[in-house]
């Protein structure tokens, strides 16, 4: 990873001031939402030194909705009278998020750039960044998941209500840093959380949550792509000509709505060649796997990443695991066969697996599939 030149810059008057050994001190992660909001109000009640930390970041497209938060996040900070400071990320966000999201499409892959932000930039280089200027050691974000303290170490595991759970897009996180890592929205719910805010008094208690990319300006994430529209053949699973498609970047597999194709039974994106320019549809059947692998692995749970480890595995961050069993290990990724095949894996996006006691064994990138 390159040596991106990071510097923080206080946002308020509020001096970092700590009065707490550092195995009390601990930066949040804020993006002026209710959740991260909230997560710092928490961790002062609980006696712990606080410190905002918020990213800038760049916008990839022209837009007028609204991007980064940091206003927010710093009045926030000022109204809990906590020490806030910005770090410009605009470098490392460009070439590792956006310039990555952007590539991963032009191959017709679906990308998760909100794994990768949490994965290159908060755990790595804002984490190493605030350990090695303030000597804060703890990170702290208000993700729906929890972190549990097992006989055999620190454990990242599934937030306790299953429907908001958010730790999928948790796996990235150094194992070395999952005792340092702290979740205090673990036990609660959305509305419970945002019953916190008000009852505090702060400014962002009924701020809508967020649902779309935010270097698109919360607007659609086509928005950022610079490419991929130019239109092309709509093909059958066969290989024969159906139609034509407004341009690889509006699809994804599985995408069943938008095709701009009527059929008897109903279909569903298989495959996007963008080299081709083409995208194929099939059934539902025609398009759902036992076998999956994937790559650029992370893993949090050693001893269970082996050969016939039987885990329960996620292909997106909705929805609940299903029971799978690992079939390869290597340095490079991991293979798992489903008990049940799994409707339409996406290339570039995430393979996550947990064990039956909710904890986060290991994930990937999914990169093949049969």
């Amino acid at each position: 990873m390159n040596d991106y030149k990071l510097e923080l810059v206080s946002s308020n008057t509020a001096p970092w001031q700590p009065k707490n050994e550092p195995s009390r001190q601990v930066a949040v992660m804020m993006s002026g939402g209710v959740d991260s909001s909230v997560t710092a109000h928490l961790l002062r009640e609980a006696g712990w030194d606080v410190l905002g930390i918020t990213m800038r970041i760049p916008v990839a497209c022209q837009t007028d909705k609204r991007g980064c938060c940091g206003a927010d996040a710093a009045y926030v900070c000022g109204q809990l009278s906590l020490p806030h400071y910005f770090v410009d990320v605009t470098a490392p966000f460009n070439e590792l998020i956006i310039d990555r999201f952007r590539a991963e499409y032009r191959r017709g892959r679906t990308p998760n750039p909100c794994v990768d932000c949490n994965t290159f930039l908060k755990f790595m280089l804002v984490w190493d960044l605030v350990q090695k200027e303030l000597g804060i050691e703890s990170l702290a974000t208000g993700h729906y998941a929890e972190i549990k303290q097992t006989d055999n170490g620190a454990r990242l595991c599934r937030g306790r209500n299953h429907a908001k759970d958010q730790s999928y897009f948790l796996y990235g996180l150094p194992s070395h840093r999952v005792g340092h890592f702290i979740l205090p929205l673990a036990k609660l719910t959305k509305d419970q959380t945002r019953d916190i805010a008000r009852s505090i008094g702060i400014g962002v208690a009924e701020k809508p949550e967020s649902m779309e990319l935010c270097f698109a300006g919360e607007g659609d994430y086509r928005d950022a792509l610079i490419d991929g529209n130019q239109p092309g053949d709509l093909l059958d699973i066969d290989g024969k000509t159906i139609g034509t498609h407004k341009g690889v970047a509006h699809y994804t597999l599985g995408q069943r709505r938008g095709l701009g194709y009527a059929a008897g039974d109903p279909v569903y994106v298989a495959r996007i060649d963008a080299e081709a320019n083409t995208v194929t549809l099939g059934t539902r059947e025609q398009i759902s796997y036992h076998t999956l692998g994937a790559g650029d692995v992370n893993v949090l749970i050693g001893e269970q990443f082996c050969s016939g480890q039987a885990l329960l595995g996620k292909l997106r961050s909705y929805g609940p695991p299903h029971p799978c069993e690992i079939t390869k290990t290597d340095d490079k990724g991991f293979t798992v066969r489903f008990e049940k095949p799994q409707f339409a894996p996406c290339p570039g996006q995430k393979l996550v697996l947990y064990n039956d006691a909710d904890e986060l064994v290991c994930g990937g990138t999914i990169e093949t599939f049969q």
